[in-house]
């Protein structure tokens, strides 16, 4: 009976004992309200982080080694909190540990899930991740993580990044630099950051040490239409540029001939077999009277008939697929479609090329020489003394044309043993004109007309991309629906478009619009609402931390030419506006001739951004914009 008795209470004693040293102390409870006050958007932050980078040369491969280590103190500031912590890698790396621990330091045997990490864009890559799902039960509760990770070749350690999933209070970061190891660190995004950078040299051994140390470092955020990260947070850039082993050098990327010389070194071993291309170059050229016409149809079959799906993995998202390969299949990744669009220009008779570039998801130029600078092919084709870049991953762009997403961007174009750096051209706003004109009388309740809608450019390319993205054969019906908006107040009926296989110029459509109840009738008033549309009428900045990106620049042009009954007239119309700036133009305003009332708008995204500190600025004037939309249009008799 004793026993039975006994038992129970050691066990007891002991679940108490251990569950004491794992709970919050009050002294972590207090901390924990302190910081939630500082870090109120946060439910956990990270005490401390100490992170050791280091070097070493593997001895069967003769490549440099980089190791990661990482060291964590993670409290719960909310009341519960439920978190992953991982570490991705891939074939070109190893994750040796992964850990977690209490308070007390004793292990929390948290499952280590090992998985692939799963992209809609991806058809193929090696990247994975591990993880653990880790739970704070009480506010103030605390875990250290641990991990550490290899990369087997130090070409593809690019570069860390200073911020994290949570807050940061203290970071500390080591980097220890052989003597024999030539390394740049590139610092960015640093700014007015709270960061003390030391630099010592070991006596015995002449190893650099690099320390970081930081506080008050903001989580990161995620924010739709925002630059990519490069451009935002604090990151170190690790630029290797050679290393000595057994007395002799070896380069790495000192300079961009070096990174150049790599990528050919992985073009130059590619099987390719052009031959099995002959017969459908020749169709598509046989009846070609110029030399545009002949690129164009190479260049638009590749569009058309090439899908595109991302690749990566190992060297495979490096080096492009033989070009054969991605005719057979009729699928690619960027660099295999722009080497089958170059191989099969080469075989037309052009003098095509393939060319390197980073998107402007990147903030990087060809100034760095790193696998970090560029993330897309294109091929290059030379005609008559000029440059056209072709991207078969732009489905509808046409011949000359250039999504905003690479505008602007440097560009690395093959050249044999050297290369050549140029920037793909800039284009204004105006190039992707968008318009529409509505001619509308009054039908009781209801403006009724016909509308002429146009679309160049990007415009185009992006409503040709949203007819083929719903895989709809009826046209006229997703036409409508994009016509209409979905608005049940909104007939289109009678609809006319140009050529829809044609990316060359502008695209049209016309149709019959109705709008109902759009227009109410007392006494001898009648009042309407003339706009349905009223363009940016929510697009207000608030609380946004980052620039807003458009996916191109806009310019859209709506005009509604409203017939008056010729026994009514106007009583007041609404006053003007225009603004007009750095980064966008918008200009409506009425106009009169005879019973014809013309309201027009203008909105001209010039540059494809908001920058942040203009958000104020657009705010004011979308309020202004406002004002004008709330106004009815009054007719008296």
């Amino acid at each position: 009976m004793l026993k039975k008795i006994i038992i129970p209470c050691l066990l007891f004693s002991s679940i108490v004992f251990s569950q004491k040293s794992i709970d919050p102390t009050p002294e972590d409870i207090a901390l924990a309200t302190e910081l939630k006050i500082k870090y109120d958007d946060e439910d956990v932050v990270i005490l401390n982080s100490n992170e050791i980078i280091s070097f070493e040369i593997n001895n069967k491969t003769n490549k440099v080694i980089s190791t990661h280590i990482i060291n964590e103190e993670i409290m719960n500031i909310g009341f519960r909190s439920d978190i992953q912590k991982y570490v991705i890698y891939d074939n070109e790396s190893n994750v040796n540990y992964i850990s977690v621990k209490y308070r007390n330091k004793k292990f929390a045997y948290f499952k280590i899930n090992d998985e692939a990490i799963s992209d809609d864009g991806l058809f193929h890559h090696d990247a994975r991740v591990k993880y653990k799902n880790i739970d704070f039960p009480v506010k103030g509760y605390k875990y250290f993580f641990e991990t550490k990770k290899e990369v087997k070749d130090i070409k593809y350690f690019t570069n860390i990044y200073l911020s994290n999933e949570y807050a940061i209070e203290n970071k500390k970061i080591k980097i220890i630099i052989p003597s024999w190891l030539q390394l740049e660190l590139k610092e960015l995004n640093f700014g007015d950051l709270d960061i003390k950078k030391t630099e010592s040299i070991e006596e015995k051994s002449g190893d650099k040490i690099i320390i970081y140390e930081m506080k008050n470092l903001k989580g990161k955020f995620e924010e739709s239409q925002s630059p990519g990260p490069s451009y935002i947070y604090p990151h170190i850039l690790f630029l290797a540029k050679s290393y000595t082993h057994n007395k002799e050098t070896e380069v790495l990327f000192n300079e961009t001939k070096d990174l150049y010389k790599w990528y050919k070194s992985l073009v130059d071993s590619m099987d390719e077999h052009p031959e099995e291309l002959k017969e459908e170059i020749a169709r598509l050229t046989v009846n070609a009277t110029t030399d545009e016409e002949k690129i164009k149809n190479i260049y638009y079959w590749v569009q058309d008939n090439i899908r595109y799906i991302a690749f990566e993995d190992g060297i495979a998202g490096f080096k492009p697929d033989e070009s054969q390969n991605v005719y057979k299949k009729r699928y690619g990744d960027c660099k295999g479609m722009a080497n089958l669009t170059r191989q099969m220009l080469k075989e037309a008779g052009f003098d095509a090329r393939f060319t390197w570039i980073g998107t402007k998801r990147l903030v990087y130029d060809y100034s760095t020489p790193s696998l970090i600078v560029d993330n897309h092919m294109i091929c290059t084709v030379f005609i008559d003394g000029k440059k056209v870049y072709l991207d078969g991953t732009e489905k509808f762009n046409s011949y000359g044309e250039y999504a905003e997403r690479i505008q602007g961007k440097q560009v690395l174009i093959e050249d044999g043993d050297t290369f050549l750096l140029e920037n793909i051209p800039i284009v204004d706003a105006i190039k992707n004109k968008e318009t529409y004109v509505f001619n509308a009388q009054i039908v009781d309740d209801a403006l009724v007309g016909n509308v002429d809608k146009t679309f160049d450019g990007e415009s185009r390319s992006y409503f040709l991309s949203y007819l083929n993205l719903l895989n709809n054969d009826n046209k006229d019906e997703v036409i409508k629906s994009y016509l209409d908006n979905d608005n049940k107040n909104l007939q289109v009926t009678d609809i006319v478009t140009s050529n829809l296989e044609n990316r060359d110029g502008t695209l049209d459509i016309s149709c019959h619009l109705t709008q109902k109840n759009m227009v109410s009738s007392f006494d001898e008033e009648i009042y309407i609402d003339l706009d349905t549309k009223k363009d940016f009428e929510k697009f207000i900045f608030k609380d946004r931390q980052t620039d807003y990106l458009f996916s191109f620049k806009k310019y859209l042009t709506s005009i509604i030419n409203l017939e008056i009954p010729s026994d009514y007239k106007i009583q007041n119309i609404p006053e003007s506006i225009l603004i007009d700036t750095e980064y966008f133009k918008i200009d409506v305003s009425f106009s009169q001739t005879g019973n014809i009332l013309t309201y027009s708008k203008t909105f001209i995204i010039k540059k494809a951004i908001i920058k942040k500190e203009k958000f104020i600025e657009w705010n004011e004037t979308i309020k202004k914009l406002k004002s004008i939309y709330n106004q009815q249009l009054i007719l008296t008799k």
